[in-house]
């Protein structure tokens, strides 16, 4: 009986949803950096830690569309298109109300780099909050739903 390798790449790109679970990392990782680099920044939007949070932000928002997709055919391909209820039910939802944290975060960054201000504005940090703690219940659903977290 042979035993699984992690650095097998043609395994790695032939299961069934494993582009799903590495390329979700991206975005997490991305805005939990964005969020921290913004704290750093303390509202000053000239910083160059402002400009890392814009950045990472926006790369963030930009690989949503792979990664959301990756998901509705690891859906429909590993899950064999299963009845949305229950967990993967939440997990959607929850991914959607995520993304539109990102995307939001991104926008209020992106306009506020626009506009004339030296700070960025205050209410940000409820999006970003928001975004974390999404995220955070998102990948946990994410984790149980492929069996890192549990059965």
């Amino acid at each position: 009986m042979s035993e699984w390798n992690p650095f097998d790449l043609r395994a790695i790109l032939q299961e069934k949803h494993a582009q799903h679970v590495v390329l979700i990392h991206f975005p997490i990782g991305l805005f939990l950096a964005g969020a921290l680099f913004d704290a750093l920044s303390r509202g000053r939007r000239e910083s160059t830690w402002a400009t890392g949070a814009y950045l990472n932000f926006s790369l963030a928002a930009a690989s949503l569309p792979l990664v959301l997709g990756s998901g509705l055919l690891a859906w429909r391909y590993a899950l064999e298109g299963q009845r949305l209820k229950g967990t993967l039910l939440l997990h959607l939802v929850l991914a959607a109300a995520s993304s539109a944290a990102v995307v939001a975060a991104w926008w209020v960054h992106r306009l506020a780099r626009q506009g004339g201000s030296e700070a960025l504005p205050r209410y940000r940090w409820l999006i970003e909050a928001a975004g974390v703690a999404l995220i955070s219940l998102t990948g946990h659903l994410g984790g149980t739903l492929s069996g890192v977290n549990g059965p």
